[in-house]
């Protein structure tokens, strides 16, 4: 799958000093206004006081930075996992983890970090997943099947909270994955490396796993329960990503009733003239759109 390789900043088509494109909110700006938007208000602490209005733009360069520092601080340096919250003893989300890699290539972009210190957290973060062990046990696993479990011990990067092995957090995660895959493009060692391993990371992906025998995609599985409690994604929702990189596999893909399937649970309605699908949540809007 493609994720836009032509928007790179070193293409410049369009783009400023800053790597932005002609529109305020270009891509890069989407990814860290989504993040930013959900921790806007904590991040920002309400800093600026009537008499020291920001402008537009100081409003948006002050989100983006925050959201970053968020990504880049509450990550650990030694694996990159991220947080799933800033709290005390918070265990990693591989969905923050996807994310973060992506704002790392915005920091760089912005001047925020090095390209050489963003390079060497990106490749160490997929060297954690990549060499993490898969299989079906309960405990001391990172995922099954080439997917990844929801969160994983910021330490040790293996199953944590009895949580599920997720369909759409591994997209996530795989998103930001291919994001630093088209990002860092040099001859680079590293970067090659990256380039590397982001694809054997999707193409270990086994999605026919996860569509276990029906017509679309299980939301999750876990070692001791297997699929039982688990639906299907279908009908608008933050899925959209999890279905295209499933069905641009190129070592297990799903097949095109899949897409049938997802969108055959849309719920349409006309107002004000306007006909559109429902799904009220913005952040399943906002979760596969910052990247497609």
């Amino acid at each position: 799958m493609r994720l836009d390789a032509d928007r790179k900043r070193h293409d410049n088509r369009g783009r400023t000093a800053s790597g932005r494109t002609g529109d305020r909110f270009g891509w890069r700006e989407r990814v860290l206004a989504g993040c930013g938007i959900a921790l806007g208000f904590v991040l920002l602490g309400m800093s600026a006081t009537p008499s020291q209005a920001l402008t537009d733009e100081e409003l948006l360069d002050l989100l983006q930075r925050r959201a970053f520092n968020y990504f880049w601080n509450e990550a650990n340096p030694s694996n990159g996992l991220v947080k799933d919250r800033s709290t005390t003893g918070s265990p990693a989300s591989i969905a923050a983890t996807g994310f973060g890699l992506s704002t790392i290539c915005i920091g760089i972009d912005h001047g925020w970090i090095s390209r050489s210190d963003g390079a060497d957290r990106v490749l160490t973060t997929l060297e954690t997943f990549w060499n993490g062990p898969q299989g079906p046990d309960a405990n001391g696993m990172i995922g099954y099947k080439g997917l990844f479990y929801h969160f994983l011990d910021m330490t040790t990067a293996r199953r944590t909270w009895d949580c599920e092995l997720s369909t759409i957090d591994t997209a996530l995660l795989f998103a930001g994955v291919l994001d630093a895959k088209q990002y860092f493009d040099t001859n680079d060692p590293v970067e090659q490396d990256i380039r590397a391993l982001a694809d054997s990371l999707y193409y270990r992906a086994d999605w026919e796993f996860v569509r276990n025998g029906t017509s679309g995609i299980r939301m999750g599985w876990k070692p001791d329960t297997g699929f039982s409690s688990f639906g299907l994604w279908r009908g608008y929702n933050e899925a959209m990503i999890l279905y295209i990189l499933a069905l641009g596999s190129p070592t297990f893909p799903v097949p095109e009733v899949t897409w049938d399937y997802w969108t055959s649970g849309y719920q349409w309605a006309t107002q004000y003239g306007q006909t559109y699908v429902i799904f009220p949540p913005l952040f399943g809007h906002q979760y596969s759109h910052c990247w497609i």
